[in-house]
C-alpha cells in the first residue's frame, strides 16, 4: 500500500505515521508514505495558497490551482491516477467496511483541507471520495487522514505481526469487541472470568461471541440490528430476556433486575428477535 498525502503540514503527517505499528510497517516495506507540501505549488511563489471567498464570509479558502498542480505533479511521477480521498465533514462517514475496501487499492491519495475549505472546482476535478470520520469539525484534514491510513493499514498483509488481530477486532464482524483480560488472575478483587482459564476453546469462543453481542447491545444497538445473527446468537439474546423475566417472577414484585437490561434494551431485543 502506497500512501500519498497532499497537505500544508507534511511534518504533522510524517511524525504521526512513522511511529509504533505503522512506523514499523513503513520501515519493513509493507507500506510507503509520501507527503506533498501544497505550499510548494503556490502561484505567488511565497507559499501562500489561500484567498478570500467569493460572496464574502469569514476565513480563507484554499485555492484550486496549487492543489491541482501538486496533484498533477504527483500523478505524473507515479504514472497513474489513484483514488483521491478528500477529508470533509460533508463526506460519507468512514467505517470498517470502507477501510477493507480501500485496503484493496495499491495507491491512495489523501487531500487535507484547511481554513474554511477548498475551492469546489478542484474537488470536482480530482477527488473520487469525500470522507468524514465523524459529525464534528476539526482544524484540518491531517488528523482524519491519519485515522484512515492507520485503520486501512491494519488490513494490509504483513502490517500486523499477528494477522488474527486484524480479523477479530471491533467492527470486523459487525459487532464490538469482547472484553480482554491479562495476568494476574485477580486484580484488586476482580477476577478473570473462569471460562477464559478453562482451556476449552469452544467455550471461550462462545463466551467471547456472547460478550460481543451484549456489549454491542448496550453501546451500539444499531450495529446489532445490522449484524448477521445465527441460531446460537439469537438463543443467547433470548436468554437475556428470559433471565430478566425470571428474576422479576422470583421476586414477586416485578422490580428486581435480572441482568441489568434497561427498558429500552429489552424493547430493542424483543423487536429484534421477533424478526
Amino acid at each position: 500500500m502506497n500512501y500519498y498525502v497532499l497537505t500544508l503540514f507534511p511534518e504533522m503527517i510524517e511524525n504521526g505515521m512513522n511511529t509504533s505499528i505503522i512506523g514499523r510497517a513503513i520501515a519493513g516495506g509493507y507500506l510507503s508514505l509520501e507527503t506533498v507540501n501544497i505550499r510548494d505549488y503556490s502561484l505567488s511563489g511565497n507559499g501562500r495558497i489561500d484567498d478570500y471567498p467569493y460572496g464574502g464570509g469569514a476565513g480563507m479558502v484554499m485555492q484550486a490551482e496549487p492543489i491541482c498542480r501538486a496533484y498533477e505533479d504527483l500523478v505524473q511521477r507515479i504514472g497513474k491516477k489513484p483514488r483521491v480521498v478528500y477529508l470533509t465533514p460533508q463526506g460519507r462517514v468512514f467505517d470498517q467496511q470502507m477501510a477493507e475496501k480501500l485496503a484493496r487499492e495499491e495507491d491512495l491519495i489523501f487531500l487535507c483541507g484547511h481554513y474554511e475549505g477548498v475551492d469546489e472546482r478542484v474537488l470536482e476535478e480530482i477527488v473520487t471520495d469525500h470522507v468524514s470520520i465523524g459529525d464534528y469539525v476539526l482544524t484540518g484534514g491531517e488528523l482524519p487522514a491519519m485515522v484512515m491510513m492507520d485503520s486501512i493499514a491494519r488490513m494490509v498483509p504483513g502490517v500486523l505481526s499477528n494477522q488474527e488481530s486484524g480479523q477479530y477486532e471491533s467492527f470486523q464482524d459487525g459487532l464490538l469487541e469482547y472484553p480482554q483480560y491479562s495476568r494476574p488472575e485477580e486484580w484488586r478483587g476482580k477476577q478473570v472470568p473462569p471460562v477464559l482459564l478453562s482451556g476449552h476453546h469452544g467455550n471461550v469462543d462462545r463466551w467471547r461471541r456472547d460478550q460481543s453481542l451484549l456489549r454491542t447491545l448496550r453501546n451500539r444497538p444499531e450495529l446489532l440490528a445490522r449484524a448477521e445473527l445465527d441460531k446460537k446468537d439469537r438463543k443467547y439474546l433470548q436468554s437475556l430476556l428470559d433471565e430478566e423475566e425470571a428474576a422479576r417472577d422470583a421476586d414477586g414484585t416485578g422490580c428486581v433486575p435480572g441482568n441489568g437490561l434497561t427498558e429500552e434494551e429489552k424493547k430493542f431485543l424483543t423487536k429484534l428477535l421477533a424478526i
